[in-house]
């Protein structure tokens, strides 16, 4: 009986996922039919009828079927932002009438909003000037606007995308000015990150000032320092890391806008640009101002591609804070095992028990992606023929992208990694016990070479340096706790005797 029940459950179930396939298909018909016409100066285009774009987003989606990338939200964010100030305005300035303004102002806050995200279709990889996604916004805050007007979306009335939106404008001078402002915005998260793992690395710095460890150079033994003093050097690197970004600033904060095609101008208002980056600047309470040249905002990446050599020297630093995390923590039996990194996950399928540094590891792969990205974006600046950059979105992209994966990084090295880290302070005093540059001070003693000699001995006999000395009589056991103690190697040496 109750198998019988089971056999109708479970034919009843089947039966219930076959009508919601048959369903599902039939939503996707009537959703893939369901489209407007729309013209445009090459003639007629098909456009899903739900869609904010137009006819020439649509013309983009279908010609540039690359990478599924779209473009980074940041830029979306920023067009959003430059549009609505943009018809403000030109509200003030007499140039667009005032319920068109504050309907494309609405729209254009949305987008600033990312509400409409999903209806910014278009591939990174498009033409180089941005024009795609620059018209895509226009499309859609049009659209949306005439929406809020009562009209249907494709009919460009009352709101045109280019005699409204796009008004004082051109593709040249807002996108390259879209990108700025995106990519300053989100500037601010990774110094802030950089900025807590430096304050991280130095706690962990006064935490260890008292470990005492062997130094090492070319990954041979060399004198005796603190765990504290190493961790201080990874926090100065963040440090002068965080600086050179914060140095990046001004240039990014220039701003393009007001160019229009090659940086003359044409077709804006004298005003116009002025009083749209002063609307930005109070927004986003960040100093961008205009360019100090139009000619060479629009035809050049450089602020970009310096912005990324900076990221590039990050990417550097963070390579080898990582790599000697991995390092000191090794082992832990069998390495150098002088920290103790968090354990976060089983390390192994086959091993058990095994577990590995996969922070630092995951942070080594971020800076070896943002250094790929460098010579990406470095390739894109010199492809500025004449008056304008023509790669752009993906200068854009990889810009955004590493600014993304190094903020986001950084904070989980933070967090995961070096605030949980604990000092082997038993390891490290063995080590440097058993270190053969003990012998270091005894030279300015004996000389260099009596110095090595006794070093190749302690090595052949395999024992210390202080058994030796001990052994041969060439210290006795007051000097020898005295001179080959390793905190008294831990700054400059006074003069022997003294």
């Amino acid at each position: 009986m109750e198998r019988g029940r089971d056999t109708v459950i479970v034919a009843d179930s089947i039966l219930n996922r076959e009508f919601m396939r048959k369903i599902s298909r039939f939503l996707a018909q009537v959703t893939m039919n369901d489209f407007r016409t729309e013209r445009d100066t090459m003639g007629e285009v098909e456009i899903p009828s739900w869609a904010y774009w137009g006819a020439q987003t649509q013309r983009a989606v279908n010609n540039f079927p690359v990478s599924g990338l779209r473009m980074p939200s940041p830029i979306i964010a920023a067009l959003g932002l430059i549009k609505k100030h943009a018809a403000e305005v030109n509200r003030d300035l007499r140039l667009l009438d005032p319920p068109l303004a504050q309907a494309i102002a609405q729209a254009a806050q949305e987008v600033a909003d990312e509400k409409w995200n999903d209806h910014f279709p278009v591939d990174v990889f498009q033409t180089g000037s941005g024009t795609s996604t620059n018209m895509n916004a226009n499309e859609v805050i049009a659209n949306r606007a005439n929406d809020i007007l009562g009209s249907s979306l494709g009919s460009k009335q009352p709101v045109h995308p280019n005699d409204h939106v796009n008004l004082g404008q051109s593709s040249n001078d807002v996108f390259p000015t879209a990108i700025h402002v995106a990519v300053r915005l989100q500037l601010n998260g990774l110094v802030e990150r950089l900025k807590q793992l430096h304050m991280s690395l130095e706690q962990k710095s006064e935490e260890f000032k008292e470990v005492v460890k062997i130094g090492r150079t070319h990954l041979q033994d060399a004198v005796p320092m603190t765990l504290g003093q190493e961790f201080s050097g990874y926090a100065s690197q963040m440090d002068h890391a965080s600086r050179r970004v914060e140095k990046t600033f001004g240039d990014i904060e220039e701003l393009a806008l007001g160019g229009t095609a090659i940086g003359t101008g044409l077709n804006s208002h004298p005003e116009f640009a002025s009083r749209v980056i002063a609307r930005i600047r109070d927004r986003t309470g960040t100093p961008f101002r205009g360019a100090e040249n139009r000619f060479e905002a629009l035809a050049n990446r450089d602020a970009l591609v310096a912005l990324m050599g900076t990221l590039n020297a990050l990417a550097v630093s963070l390579i080898k804070i990582s790599n000697d995390l991995r390092l000191l923590s090794s082992g832990p039996q069998t390495g150098l095992g002088e920290i103790n990194l968090p354990s976060l996950q089983p390390g192994s399928s086959i091993m058990p028990g095994k577990v590995n540094p996969v922070i630092p590891e995951m942070m080594i792969q971020v800076a070896a992606q943002v250094m790929g990205n460098h010579l990406a974006v470095t390739i894109g600046g010199q492809n500025a023929p004449l008056e304008l950059n023509m790669m752009m979105p993906m200068m854009a992209q990889n810009v955004l992208f590493s600014v993304q994966i190094l903020t986001s990084g950084i904070h989980l090295l933070t967090e995961k990694c070096i605030k949980r880290i604990e000092a082997s302070a038993a390891t490290c005093e063995e080590w440097v016990e058993k270190s053969l540059a003990l012998v270091t001070p005894l030279a300015r003693r004996i000389g260099y070479d009596k110095a090595a000699q006794i070093a190749q001995k302690a090595f052949r006999e395999k024992k210390t340096i202080r058994e030796i000395v001990l052994a041969d009589d060439i210290l006795t056991a007051t000097e020898a706790n005295d001179l080959l103690n390793p905190r008294n190697m831990l700054g400059p040496l006074a003069e022997p005797g003294s």
